[in-house]
């Protein structure tokens, strides 16, 4: 590989009003009779977590594909890094995504490539041209992040599943985003294991200053560190705060979550 060239990225960046990175208002999403999103409403600030906490088949999932561009809205605004998702053409929804970072629930890894392949991918797609020096160092340097750099040349098929999700992180961060976008990201793992991705999702945070929200219905994702919960009920934003406020919140609907 010698270089890698992709879409330019978009041509000229807003300036921010004040520290939002991401915004959502009076969000509404249907699937026929099934109204999942309900004049949903949501703030990210630079830097910040926020953890969107519901149970199964509240719509957590629906939120976050709607953020990035991978379902249509029915009404309502969303706004990330001062772009408006919805009026955005697909070749400017791939350029926004330059600088937002997903984890897939599932991890999303190509079985039939090597690690090294796996990170290069959004290299091809999402990126200026690059030496094959540059992309050697880009590589190692997000594998090193999440402490694999040993599993450069090795299948996914031959890695835990916590490795797998640590690729999948890796693989993310290789464009270094300025927001992080995490779907169920301790599902599927072991109690120490979903412990450890947590831990490395705050050192990463911290290292890079990404905003990151979370959709989760893991309580160990909900006490990450400084993180603002939001509640979703009904379609709504029907409760935010820290937990100990939510914890001790009056409405048996949102405390019901942290018993």
């Amino acid at each position: 590989m010698t270089a890698v060239s992709i879409i330019p990225v978009l041509a000229s960046i807003p300036e921010l009003p004040d520290s939002t990175v991401l915004s959502i208002e009076h969000l509404y999403k249907s699937f026929g009779d099934n109204h999942v999103l309900q004049d949903f409403n949501l703030k990210l600030h630079k830097g910040e977590n926020v953890v969107v906490l519901g149970k199964s088949g509240s719509g957590k999932s629906v939120l976050i594909k709607c953020i990035i561009g991978l379902l249509s809205v029915d009404r309502g605004d969303i706004e990330v890094l001062g772009y408006k998702v919805p009026e955005l053409d697909h070749e400017k929804i791939d350029q926004l995504r330059v600088r937002v970072g997903f984890l897939f629930q599932s991890n999303a890894l190509y079985d039939s490539m090597t690690v090294r392949e796996n990170l290069e991918f959004p290299l091809r797609r999402h990126w200026i041209q690059v030496k094959a020096r540059e992309v050697e160092e880009m590589v190692m340097s997000a594998l090193e992040d999440v402490g694999l750099s040993h599993t450069v040349d090795m299948m996914p098929s031959e890695l835990s599943g916590g490795m797998r999700k640590r690729i999948a992180l890796a693989r993310t961060l290789i464009l270094k985003p300025e927001i992080i976008l995490y779907d169920e990201p301790t599902t599927g793992l072991d109690p120490i294991t979903g412990k450890e991705i947590i831990d490395l999702m705050v050192e990463i945070q911290k290292k890079y200053a990404t905003s990151s929200l979370i959709i989760s219905h893991d309580m160990n994702c909900v006490k990450i560190e400084n993180a603002r919960i939001v509640v979703l009920i009904e379609g709504k934003c029907y409760a935010e705060g820290r937990y100990e406020e939510l914890k001790n919140h009056p409405e048996y609907r949102v405390k019901q979550f942290f018993e």
